[in-house]
């Protein structure tokens, strides 16, 4: 295992994260994303939340995910474990299920481990928030250590 330390990854096309801390970390062979809601980059839109839309918010989510995997440097099928945060069980699982299995499931796509877990309240008024671990071989080192894509923390 490799003594080098973790470095950042900064998206260029993710909306900006809400606090001090980046859209991902690699650690030896693994990203780490940081939770990812349904924000627009450059804005404080959000979609899905006036009017509330949970399909719209999942959406969203899944996009904003892809876009720090792939300015990453990886590709979609190093996902390999999700962990979804709803606000609302009861309500919102079956729409985010049907949504997450386009994403996520089947032949083409990444077919991670997940947990979904219901929690009381998120930073913002979003009712899903998605955490991902990718793996990247060394062979991606290059690619995923922030280069292609991805923007630098001044």
């Amino acid at each position: 295992m490799s003594n080098t330390p973790a470095s950042e990854v900064h998206s260029a096309t993710a909306p900006e994260p809400l606090g001090a801390y980046p859209h991902a970390r690699r650690a030896g062979a693994f990203v780490f994303l940081s939770g990812i809601g349904p924000r627009v980059r450059g804005s404080s839109a959000i979609p899905g939340v006036d009017p509330f839309d949970f399909e719209a918010q999942c959406r969203s989510c899944f996009r904003n995910v892809q876009a720090v995997v792939a300015d990453a440097g990886l590709p979609w099928s190093s996902v390999v474990d999700v962990t979804v945060y709803l606000v609302d069980m009861k309500r919102d699982f079956p729409t985010y299920n049907r949504i997450y299995a386009e994403y996520f499931g089947g032949q083409g796509n990444p077919n991670p481990a997940r947990t979904t877990l219901q929690i009381v309240a998120l930073p913002t008024p979003i009712a899903v928030e998605v955490k991902a671990v990718c793996y990247a071989p060394a062979s991606g080192a290059s690619r995923a250590s922030g280069a292609s894509g991805a923007a630098q923390r001044e």
